[in-house]
């Protein structure tokens, strides 16, 4: 047998050898053979007693732990095997945090020391309460946002939205002894970076290499940046190709719209946000690469998330929130679902890379769909919106003759605002009106 996630060979027997037991102990537990080379070939004990009652006594003053201690003979030959069992809590070798990852052992330091420790006693980062920030703090607008998503969703029945954000905060799990989890300040407060720095969104559309042509930072609530960051996306940094069937017009862009909104949104909601560092979209011509760090579950790889697999979310109540929102699924369909929408579009299947802690998803474009691209946002709908605008544009589409009384009512914003948006949207060159205001219609440009 070779060294393995649970087997480590030791020709002799040293003290610092407990730093290997500790880690060991840290994650599933294992053995270690002492008198065993490499190739796991036994060399044998010439002072095996005197080390059955040491060794222990050294596992118990310098771990806190107990192990078996066993001889055992092969072939006339002596060695030991000593048994740790996995501890239900953090094990320190003088105040050093070691972990067993394969066939390696690793010191445990910063946010992977503080995220094992949580993990161990059973905090979540999440979980931790905020002292200076109140329900009257947080953002209206996002609790407008989630409960119009949940009624679409209708992962929730009308009671639950009935109640004041407080009592729905609390069905929702995001509050403890009256105080608000950070997991609500990120959710819904309109600046969560007071919590944790790095809590946004960063977006950029990139030429060739490094050539960066323009960017947006979205820094609200979470939930408010799940309600604008697709639309952003669509409106100003991707062009759809047009064509036209029957008279009607088509619009074919080179990412499938429903598995760049899965993915993004699965990003999002489980980020490790200890990490300090945003959601990342580069958008390349002919590339969509999507990065967030992450912590795997013990045991997963790249492979894993390619797989059908158990929903083992990092952040349970932002991803619980996320999930009655109707942004992503509970049972870890997302991937099924991106793969199906990438087939739908006749687009490559998208890959998963980890580097370090760092989580990235790459699409390719659908060359087909691809259109030339301006170097400046000039149409790019600056000073939009988004949110609103993108859904001002799926009710033009629906109906090119709806007037802008009619979207405020269906939208449930005032009047001037779709105005405003409207103006925007003319102005880019998105919309423009062909005719009168009474027997005219909208006309949509690509």
């Amino acid at each position: 047998m070779s060294e393995s996630q649970n087997v480590e060979y030791k020709e002799s027997w040293r003290d610092e050898y407990l730093k290997w037991l500790c880690g060991f102990a840290n994650a599933q537990g294992g053995t270690m053979y002492i008198e065993v080379n490499d190739s796991g070939k036994i060399v044998g004990v010439k002072n095996i007693q005197r080390l059955m009652e040491d060794i222990p006594n050294k596992i118990q003053s310098g771990l806190g732990s107990v192990a078996d201690v066993n001889k055992h003979t092969k072939d006339g030959v002596e060695y030991l095997e000593i048994k740790i069992e996995p501890s239900t809590f953090p094990i320190s070798y003088h105040g050093e945090f070691h972990y067993r990852s394969g066939a390696t052992k690793q010191q445990l330091t910063g946010i992977a020391l503080s995220q094992f420790i949580m993990r161990k006693t059973g905090v979540r980062w999440e979980d931790v309460t905020v002292e200076d920030i109140t329900v009257d703090d947080l953002d209206e607008e996002s609790f407008k946002i989630f409960r119009r998503e949940v009624l679409r969703s209708k992962r929730m029945v009308q009671e639950d939205l009935d109640l004041s954000n407080a009592e729905l905060l609390s069905k929702l799990h995001l509050m403890s002894n009256g105080k608000l989890k950070r997991s609500a300040v990120l959710l819904f407060y309109h600046d969560p970076s007071v919590v944790q720095n790095g809590s946004y969104i960063k977006i950029a559309k990139f030429g060739d290499g490094a050539d960066l042509q323009y960017h947006d930072d979205l820094e609200n609530s979470l939930i408010k940046n799940a309600d604008q960051v697709i639309d952003l996306i669509y409106l100003k940094y991707l062009k759809a190709n047009v064509s036209y069937i029957h008279d009607r017009r088509v619009e074919t862009y080179p990412y499938a719209r429903d598995a760049i909104r899965e993915a993004v949104y699965n990003a999002i909601a489980h980020t490790c946000y200890m990490f300090g560092t945003p959601v990342q979209i580069r958008i390349e011509d002919e590339a969509f690469i999507i990065s967030n760090q992450c912590i795997l579950p013990d045991g997963w790889t790249i492979e894993t998330l390619m797989e059908p697999h158990d929903s083992v979310p990092y952040n349970p109540d932002i991803a619980n929130v996320f999930y009655r929102a109707g942004y992503i699924e509970h049972w870890e369909r997302g991937i099924e679902k991106i793969c199906e929408a990438c087939k739908e579009l006749g687009a490559d299947l998208p890959f998963y890379e980890l580097r370090g802690n760092g989580l990235r998803i790459h699409f390719k474009a659908l060359k087909s769909a691809l259109v030339a691209h301006s170097k400046s946002p000039n149409r790019h709908n600056v000073g939009l919106d988004v949110g609103i605008a993108g859904r001002i544009l799926e009710l033009l589409i629906e109906n090119l003759k709806i007037t802008m009384a009619e979207m405020a009512e269906k939208l449930n914003v005032a009047k001037r605002t779709i105005e405003r948006e409207v103006k925007q949207l003319r102005e880019t060159g998105r919309v423009e009106r062909i005719g009168s205001k009474r027997f005219g219609h909208w006309k949509i440009n690509d």
